[in-house]
């Protein structure tokens, strides 16, 4: 394979648009094969800045098998401090490599594939997670993934009756409530985060580097909590619900919530399980207590939404082919 192609982020956003239901069924194929072993996904590489502690670059290397059978790296810079001017907080491209002659055959504009894959995640946990259709949705963060969250949810059937927006930007809630008027129908309103925290389901999307939901918060028996971002729950609470994670290994470092929580008690015995094993029938949920699902961000969901588009292109006629990319295309 000598050809290689570029996929733009405006075609990703079309391809995107309205097929929310296939991006949800190709993630919870990719759980499934990662959770029997049919997949390699190593740590993530964390690229910290001294003198921009609130910003990173993640390197997401992965390789998932079965129908997609690719190898892949998806490069994702997180800079908070975009949204001041207006811009979105994360930019990333996503490589894709053959997997019988190790070489890169296309690279994939990558933000809204990622956004794309964290929302499909999360929509997909609501669903398996929360037994009956939540009332109410309480949403804390009020950016591009906290908006695709809501988009997935809506795609996935749970309905977003009414909605509890909560940023510590104001503005920023205002946004994302009139965004969900205007889309869906929904009754959504600036909140409290007490407000948010009280209701059914809870969205936690925020940028926060450490707990400020505090051991004292209380969550009530059916309750899910998808902490996407992974940092906002003080451990103690984690201590008193099921725990989902999409990988234990994955999740028990870089002080998330659930690492936090293995520091605190010197153990791992609070993990009830995967959502691969929830969804499979392996693992049951104790109904008495609130369930918090804590995704890592598996670089493997990127391969596998980022194969579906990119042949999804290409059938299309949407790629952009790079002619002499290669240097040399013989050995002799």
């Amino acid at each position: 394979m000598n050809q290689f192609s570029v996929v733009s982020g405006e075609t990703i956003v079309e391809l995107l648009e309205g097929h929310e239901q296939d991006v949800i069924d190709r993630v919870r194929e990719a759980y499934l094969a990662h959770g029997v072993g049919g997949s390699i996904n190593p740590d993530s590489y964390f690229l910290h800045f001294p003198d921009k502690p609130d910003s990173r670059i993640i390197a997401l290397p992965a390789y998932l098998g079965g129908d997609v059978d690719t190898v892949g790296i998806k490069w994702i810079s997180s800079f908070p401090k975009n949204t001041a001017s207006g811009r979105p907080r994360a930019s990333a491209v996503l490589v894709l490599n053959d997997y019988e002659t190790g070489y890169p055959y296309a690279l994939l504009e990558s933000a809204g594939i990622s956004a794309a894959r964290t929302a499909a995640s999360a929509a997909l946990a609501a669903r398996t997670l929360h037994g009956d259709a939540p009332q109410s949705v309480g949403v804390v963060g009020g950016g591009v993934i906290a908006r695709t969250i809501c988009r997935y949810l809506h795609g996935a059937g749970v309905a977003l009756k009414e909605v509890c927006c909560h940023d510590l930007d104001e503005a920023s809630a205002g946004a994302l409530s009139r965004h969900l008027t205007e889309s869906f129908g929904t009754r959504a309103d600036i909140a409290t985060l007490a407000e948010a925290l009280g209701c059914d389901l809870v969205v936690l999307a925020t940028t926060a580097l450490a707990p400020y939901i505090p051991a004292t918060q209380s969550f009530q028996a059916g309750q899910v909590v998808l902490n996407v971002s992974l940092r906002d729950l003080a451990p103690e609470l984690l201590l008193s619900a099921n725990n989902v994670l999409d990988d234990v290994e994955h999740c028990m470092k870089a002080d998330t919530s659930p690492h936090l929580a293995e520091q605190l008690t010197g153990n791992r015995d609070f993990v009830t399980g995967t959502l691969a094993e929830v969804i499979s029938g392996a693992v049951a949920l104790d109904a008495a207590l609130p369930t918090v699902f804590s995704p890592f961000g598996l670089g493997v969901l990127d391969l596998a939404v980022g194969r579906y588009l990119y042949v999804r292109a290409a059938e299309q006629g949407r790629t952009i082919e790079i002619p002499g990319f290669f240097g040399e295309t013989r050995r002799w």
